[in-house]
């Protein structure tokens, strides 16, 4: 018998996936939540294609295993866990065309000191899935190269008590569209802290669908979107509480200037049972011209009683006293807006656990900022 690929041997669910999107086509703007983000209109003609993306790994940690998804013969803890669930009309999308992509895994009690370099190059559609298991920890630090379009099908799952810090950085890519998904599974105990620091694209979304599957997990999304120009930036989250005492977060922080849009749309649910849940989301933006525009939805739904949830969203401009203030100091009125605007997101940069996944944002927004002021 001949050795299939991790692909192949998801032809069931694959045919599925292939279903799925035919009947649903490519998501617009009458869909509710890409309302804000007509995928459809940004890719014309063109379609999502069936154009395979490539991955790149600028190191593999000590300790850490990697294995090509259109290598024959994977092993168990790929079999058993890639495109496990695909309901997301652009996930299936990226597993009904791509013919490989990378899976990775920390094995148990295993925490590489370095962190692990993720980058997805090229245009056209890849998979990619990431096993933490039981009590390991990891430093993951994805990058985002230029592509005209891309479309990343990423699946996370965590064991009992595994820990995962994930920051993701975009680049300012005028011409692209950029589309990510990412499918988080927390076991028992676990924890997974997620930071995304974007500059918009012609069309950027980021959809987080997490589940906490297990008590004890818990979940810390934060972010920071810097817009110029006619960039588009939606960060779409579904945090999704199934066990009860499990605890999420949620902080995201837009600027947008010029002709851009930022976009932030933020579900929690909370299931039956799951009592003890405790969720916080808060997404704030500032607008610097009368052009630019943001959208901020945060929604609850809530199944279980003795619960602690809470939401928030708000929208305005850089606080005139505040800027009058440093003027009348001396600084110049560059200076004082880049400052003003660096001290609106610092909250945000404030929530990334790892030092220098920190200063690594701090660095890329600080740059971002000289620009936009």
């Amino acid at each position: 018998m001949t050795a299939l690929s991790a692909i192949a041997l998801s032809e069931d669910r694959r045919a599925k996936a292939a279903a799925l999107v035919r009947e649903r086509g490519i998501p617009h703007r009458r869909i509710e939540e890409w309302k804000y983000s007509d995928l459809r209109a940004a890719l014309g003609e063109a379609g999502v294609g069936a154009v395979v993306a490539e991955y790149l790994v600028a190191n593999l940690p000590s300790g850490m295993e990697a294995w090509d998804l259109s290598r024959p013969g994977p092993p168990d803890w790929v079999t058993q866990n890639f495109a496990a669930r695909v309901d997301n009309t652009m996930s299936a999308a990226s597993l009904a065309v791509a013919s490989g992509g990378i899976a990775l895994r920390v094995p148990k009690g295993v925490a590489p000191s370095d962190p692990l370099k993720l980058n997805f190059v090229g245009t056209g559609h890849v998979r990619a899935l990431l096993v933490v298991e039981e009590g390991a920890s990891l430093n993951l630090v994805e990058g985002v190269g230029a592509a005209d379009f891309r479309n990343v099908g990423f699946e996370i799952v965590l064991g009992a008590g595994a820990s995962l810090d994930h920051m993701r950085i975009c680049p300012a890519l005028d011409d692209a569209v950029q589309v990510e998904e990412a499918a988080v599974r927390l076991a028992a105990g676990a924890r997974y802290h997620g930071h995304f620091t974007g500059f918009g694209a012609r069309l950027s979304r980021m959809e987080l669908e997490i589940a906490l599957e297990g008590e004890g997990a818990q979940v810390n999304l934060s972010g920071v979107t810097l817009l110029d120009g006619s960039r588009h930036s939606d960060v779409t989250t579904h945090v999704h509480h199934v066990a009860g005492n499990t605890v999420s977060t949620q902080l995201f922080k837009h600027v947008a200037a010029g002709k851009s849009r930022a976009v932030y749309q933020g579900r929690v649910t909370v299931a039956t049972g799951a009592n003890g849940s405790d969720s916080r989301q808060t997404a704030k933006a500032l607008l610097l011209g009368e052009t630019a525009e943001a959208d901020l939805k945060p929604e609850l739904i809530i199944f279980a009683d003795d619960v602690k949830c809470a939401h928030g969203a708000a929208v305005g401009d850089l606080d005139a006293e505040s800027l009058f203030y440093l003027r009348a100091r001396g600084i110049p009125e560059a200076a004082a807006r880049r400052m003003l605007m660096q001290a609106f997101l610092e909250d945000a940069l404030a929530e990334i656990a790892n030092a220098d996944n920190r200063e690594l944002a701090r660095t890329e927004l600080l740059t971002a900022l000289e620009a936009i002021a």
